[in-house]
């Protein structure tokens, strides 16, 4: 009969512990860094998404001569305002309109005050002014 003497493997307390530790230090590096490039792929989002119901309200223009109003909305945009003569729409592939990356709604103005309309998102806090994530994404920029 031949008896194994085995030692137990596994980790010590304080080896996982150090271990943890180390993990929370690079956590605490890096996870700023990460949060602040998400705020900045979001305003980015934000200028494509301006940039992208510019070119649909364009279109919509074309058609119909003019842009919707303010109280028309971007909602023109997916359903015919007052059953419009020469609207070809929807203008956009889905049913709804899209809101900014901060789940707030886009501000349609029109006649706008930078242009002849003015669309825009107040970013992450939702009002007016501010900088990096808070600033305002504005479609005359």
């Amino acid at each position: 009969m031949h008896i194994h003497n085995h030692k137990e493997s596994g980790f010590t307390l304080l080896e996982l512990l150090v271990v943890l530790g180390i993990i929370a230090m690079l956590a605490g590096i890096v996870g700023p860094q990460v949060m602040k490039h998400m705020g900045e792929s979001k305003v980015k989002a934000a200028k494509v998404q301006i940039e992208e119901l510019v070119a649909t309200l364009d279109m919509y223009k074309l058609d119909l001569g003019s842009y919707p109003t303010t109280e028309q909305g971007l909602k023109a945009l997916i359903e015919s305002p007052n059953n419009a003569k020469y609207w070809n729409g929807p203008y956009l592939r889905k049913s709804k309109v899209p809101v900014d990356p901060w789940q707030h709604d886009y501000i349609y103005v029109s006649p706008g005050k930078h242009g002849k309309f003015d669309l825009y998102s107040y970013g992450a806090d939702g009002i007016e002014g501010g900088e990096d994530d808070d600033r305002d994404v504005l479609s005359w920029e």
